[in-house]
């Protein structure tokens, strides 16, 4: 079963959350931060998949706010990965464009608690116990890490090719993470080391995994980057993760 509702971020603004509920008693609460395209049917898809395995998801439109809009997210996406590389390059201007609010100082001042308030939302959920975990993905997995930072409360962490946040606030992370990467996500492969560095000098419990051959975005079956292979090994240890770290405790 699956809804929208609206929830309140902490400076009084609303936003839409996508709820993604389990047939039965949830096994725990999911926060699922969506890529840069927004609250897109993709990410409702991964949801879904989530709520069938017995999860509360809460899948939190967070770009609304800096002006993509799932409806643009959905265009915007399928310019940028149209096979036609003249469409590809006409697109580039419209995506810097839309994509620039969300890389102005405040926009994470905002995003940060809004994502916190979803926290406390799953928390007051009959049967979820203070199992919450978040998981994301490119800009949800950089927000993962960052609300990571940000909240005690959640009990795993799961960034699919996202940025890591500075030392001092790896430092701050008290859950364990699964990062998870494509070989061929240069920048993100190359800030590896460093980050593996500091999670251990933070005590953080940190495993990161490199798909071999695979690309960013290898997760989002609807991109030219998806690897069926990588999504589907991806997918069955995140779960196996998730049960660890959240259920089994």
């Amino acid at each position: 079963m699956a809804e929208t509702i609206q929830l309140t971020a902490p400076d009084a603004t609303g936003f839409d959350v996508y709820v993604a509920r389990p047939a039965g008693r949830p096994v725990g609460g999911l926060v699922v931060i969506h890529e840069i395209w927004g609250l897109v049917d993709h990410i409702r898809d991964v949801a879904d998949r989530f709520a069938d395995e017995g999860w509360l998801v809460a899948a939190p439109d967070i770009l609304s706010r800096a002006g993509v809009e799932p409806q643009l997210g959905e265009e915007l996406f399928g310019l940028l990965n149209s096979p036609d590389e003249e469409v590809r390059t006409a697109a580039q201007p419209r995506l810097r464009d839309a994509l620039s609010e969300m890389r102005a100082p405040g926009y994470a001042e905002w995003a940060v608690p809004a994502l916190r308030s979803v926290v406390d939302w799953l928390e007051d959920q009959p049967d979820v116990g203070g199992r919450v975990a978040v998981t994301g993905f490119c800009f949800g997995g950089t927000y993962a890490f960052a609300l990571a930072a940000s909240d005690a409360r959640l009990r795993a962490v799961v960034p699919f090719y996202g940025t890591a946040p500075s030392a001092e606030r790896i430092a701050q992370i008290q859950a364990p993470v699964l990062a998870l990467y494509g070989e061929q996500d240069q920048a993100l492969v190359d800030a590896l080391p460093g980050v593996r560095q500091a999670m251990a000098d933070a005590g953080v419990e940190f495993e990161a995994v490199v798909y071999p051959g695979a690309q960013h975005a290898f997760f989002n079956d609807t991109g030219s980057r998806y690897s069926a292979a990588h999504a589907m090994e991806a997918w069955a240890r995140v779960l196996a993760f998730l049960d660890e770290k959240v259920v089994g405790e």
